[in-house]
């Protein structure tokens, strides 16, 4: 689709060794790097900051020839703006039934583009008001596994640049997009603590959400992550078998309900490979049965095994007032097995974040563990190399090369 969009052959699909103009190869690469949910999450305003910001930076720097400092000081702004528009109103925007990447995508793409196109202020508050007009995403694709989820980043991000590039040549959006009568939280999220939102946006550029962003372990819905390990935990430290589970009962806060819970006749089932990364049912019995969630456990046939759908069907939960959801996701596990045992498991904080972080060892494995299910070893070597030296470049375009990949046989 982003090839069909075409424009002037100025920005890399990461992968697809295809040159477009840079919004539709922000529309591929945000979609895809948000597509395998293996995104990283900000808790409190539940927003996936990368998926939107790094491809946005990456092409329009790309396009301008700008340099790795620009790219990167255009990721970072672009985070920081995209995570209060978040955490001004949480857990609201998914209460009406949007998805807050979705919504608040362009706003950080329009950021980052419009730092390295060189807006001034003024045409950056424009563009931020169109963005408001461009918001969107519902998140019906729960009911049955669609793949709109994955686009959401994508068309948002790619909607971003093209309000920065409108705003630079003088089109106007409203001033008080968040805030107004009629703005983003009016309509999207029922409306908003206005000092809650004043004391955000005094801290940008003197403290840092991008250091409270979660980068997870698991290619599935972040909310569910302290659960997996809680039933990693218990399978790793007692002796039992996935047939001596009887019953597995969950603590959760309301908020996540809609998303990981219910139907719950439907989560024990999944009926796709997409569907089970919203199903705590079905990831708790994948981590009882195998012993992990990867790639692989999430294809049509894998979330099939029969294996899998047994244990799934005795998972159930039970509402937690005290879990203080979104600002903590917290899992908390009890199975009872049929010699009687009752074993137990709490988590107060997914894996990846600042309280509980990956190694950045582990944060390089999980690339080379993604990366080289479609590009080279050597290219893959390459790439980080390249990401490392990302500060001083000149240009981005011995990174873009390689992106662009040679191919696994």
């Amino acid at each position: 689709t982003a090839r069909a969009l075409g424009g002037a052959s100025e920005s890399t699909i990461i992968g697809g060794g295809t040159r477009v103009g840079a919004p539709s190869a922000v529309l591929a690469n945000a979609a895809l790097a948000h597509g395998l949910d293996f995104d990283d999450t900000r808790e409190d305003a539940i927003v996936h900051t990368g998926c939107a910001a790094v491809p946005t930076a990456l092409a329009v720097a790309e396009a301008t020839r700008a340099s790795g400092a620009a790219a990167l000081e255009a990721t970072i702004a672009a985070v920081e703006v995209m995570c209060r528009v978040g955490l001004a109103v949480p857990g609201r925007f998914h209460a009406r039934h949007f998805h807050p990447t979705s919504l608040t995508s362009s706003f950080a793409a329009a950021v980052a583009s419009g730092r390295v196109y060189g807006v001034d202020e003024d045409q950056l508050v424009h563009a931020l008001g169109i963005c408001g007009s461009q918001a969107a995403g519902i998140i019906e694709y729960l009911s049955e596994g669609a793949w709109t989820k994955r686009m959401h980043p994508g068309w948002g991000a790619h909607g971003g640049v093209i309000a920065a590039l409108l705003a630079r040549n003088g089109f106007t959006g409203p001033t008080r997009v968040l805030e107004g009568e009629h703005g983003l939280y009016a309509a999207f999220a029922g409306g908003h603590d206005p000092a809650r939102l004043d004391a955000l946006m005094a801290t940008l550029g003197k403290t840092w959400e991008l250091e409270r962003l979660t980068f997870k372990p698991y290619p599935c819905g972040s909310i569910a992550h302290p659960y997996m390990d809680c039933a990693l935990k218990l399978r790793t430290e007692h002796a039992f078998t996935p047939e001596d589970i009887v019953e597995v009962r969950c603590r959760t806060a309301a908020g996540p309900l809609p998303r990981l819970w219910e139907p719950l006749h439907a989560k024990h089932r999944p009926p796709n490979g997409y569907a089970a990364k919203f199903s705590l049912p079905y990831l708790l019995a994948v981590m009882f049965v195998r012993g992990w969630a990867g790639l692989a456990d999430f294809t049509d046939d894998a979330v099939a095994d029969e294996r899998v759908l047994r244990v799934a069907a005795t998972v159930g939960y039970d509402l937690d007032e005290t879990i203080d959801y979104p600002r903590q996701f917290v899992g908390h596990v009890a199975v009872r097995l049929r010699d009687g045992r009752r074993l137990e498991a709490r988590q107060d904080h997914p894996r990846g974040g600042a309280d509980f972080p990956l190694t950045p060892a582990e944060l390089t494995a999980k690339f080379r563990g993604n990366a080289t299910l479609a590009l080279a070893p050597a290219v893959v070597d390459t790439i980080i190399a390249e990401v490392g030296r990302l500060a001083s470049a000149r240009t981005l375009e011995p990174l873009m090369r390689s992106l662009q990949g040679e191919h696994r046989a």
